[in-house]
């Protein structure tokens, strides 16, 4: 066998240890030494050794942790609850009022916390049975706490957006930037289809009962918004502020939250030790994830090159008719069904960067590319089989929703998702204009 023809077969057997369940990280790093063994013998541990050094001292993925502490503190900080009350008491008039509440609080918490589980586990405990005793439809209110607790991974300060920036080599600050609109215009877009749907379709988001849309005190209702919606609101706009603004690098904006996030939940009287300690044990856990995907990705694809695997995708890719839309269109339906069997984190770390080489070629912008790739992934989260909103929903619902009514209420969401792409397909500008006026 040529080398090339040895690097598909490495491709293929790691394929095929995804679908019999092996565990990712160890797999990549498995297979980079088998194969690193027969292309370049016993120098290959020290590439390992290399590889390994480059990427725990690389600046960008320290934010990684941060981020998720802040989140994890304010997960655990009893925000939710509150958070969602007060919502709820401002949009009381509005058409599916519980619906668009969940959908408002579920877009705030996910720019604190950018931990998908995290958000629809609460929301599922919260919102959900508030919607079902309301008389909600049963498929619509799943559809709401399932979509609207993904938005984390694609409104800033998103998780996945740092990973893809050290996978890119691009600039987090911009990636921010550009992730804004679109992150709020899919959030619009859910909201639009809850208030259009609830206006068409009274049956599935019944009027609240008289005493509950009773009119309050303006004064109590600015109260709950200031002791809920406002400090973490003021939490989130000083760590975003700071990096748009070029205040501080992600990794300093991000140390800042983390502490902010200490402060909040020592105001709320929820910081506790046992609930401290298991914060930092889910940072530590869920860290430690991501750089050993990023190690055995590192490894695999170095070995994978050596062999010239990417020369041949790229060959490949480049002897298809294929213009830039085309080109785009292609790699999304390629991610897109990549978000079945896998997660976010391992279809950016191990397979977008087979694509980043051809971005010049065809005059993509890796920014927009990027927007893209976190626009899609949303589809990863809603998309049966794995679907895994559904799944986090599903371990908190009551014991008589059935799977398969979560699967249904994800679907129109879904194609939400799939506007927003064609949006900006359509119209770049909503990722490119605010990096392009900010720096």
């Amino acid at each position: 066998m040529t080398d090339p023809q040895v690097a598909i077969l490495q491709m293929c057997l790691f394929i095929l240890a995804i679908f019999l369940g092996f565990p990712i990280a160890f797999t990549l790093v498995a297979l980079a030494v088998f194969f690193g063994l027969y292309a370049m013998g016993p120098r290959i541990f020290s590439l390992l050794v290399t590889n390994t050094y480059d990427i725990m001292s690389n600046d960008v993925l320290v934010a990684v942790p941060l981020f998720l502490f802040m989140g994890y503190v304010v997960e655990r900080a009893n925000i939710l609850d509150r958070l969602f009350h007060s919502v709820q008491l401002a949009a009381r008039r509005v058409p599916g009022s519980l619906a668009v509440a969940t959908l408002i609080t579920c877009a705030l918490f996910a720019t604190a916390t950018g931990i998908v589980g995290a958000v629809v586990t609460l929301m599922g405990l919260l919102a959900f049975p508030a919607m079902l005793r309301a008389g909600y439809d049963t498929r619509l209110s799943a559809g709401v706490v399932a979509a609207g607790g993904t938005l984390g991974i694609l409104i800033p300060p998103s998780i996945m957006l740092i990973v893809y920036a050290a996978a890119a080599g691009v600039s987090v600050v911009k990636l921010y930037a550009a992730a804004m609109f679109p992150g709020f215009l899919l959030a619009g877009l859910y909201l639009v289809y809850v208030v259009g749907r609830s206006i068409l379709q009274p049956s599935v988001a019944p009027k609240l009962p008289e005493s509950e849309t009773a009119s309050i005190g303006v004064g109590a209702l600015w109260w709950a918004l200031a002791t809920s919606f406002l400090p973490l609101a003021i939490l989130i706009t000083c760590v975003l502020g700071a990096i748009l603004m070029g205040l501080a690098t992600p990794t300093e904006a991000a140390s800042v939250g983390a502490a902010g996030a200490l402060l909040l939940a020592a105001g709320y009287r929820a910081l506790t030790w046992d609930r401290l300690k298991e914060a930092v044990y889910l940072t530590c856990r869920t860290s430690a994830m991501v750089c050993f995907l990023f190690i055995g990705s590192w490894n695999f694809s170095s070995v994978f090159s050596y062999l010239g695997g990417e020369q041949v995708v790229k060959e490949a890719m480049l002897a298809l008719p294929l213009n830039t839309i085309t080109f785009l269109i292609l790699t999304q339906i390629i991610i897109f069904i990549l978000g079945w069997p896998l997660e976010w984190s391992e279809i950016i770390i191990i397979f977008v960067p087979i694509f980043l080489p051809l971005l010049e070629h065809f005059g993509v912008d890796p920014i927009f590319f990027g927007i893209l790739v976190a626009l899609n992934l949303q589809t990863s989260f809603l998309t049966p089989p794995m679907a895994m909103s559904a799944y986090y929903l599903k371990g908190v619902a009551p014991p008589h929703v059935l799977l398969s009514q979560i699967f249904g209420g994800c679907m129109p969401f879904l194609s939400m998702v799939f506007l927003a792409m064609a949006l900006l397909y359509i119209f770049p500008g909503i990722a490119l204009w605010l990096p392009s006026i900010l720096y």
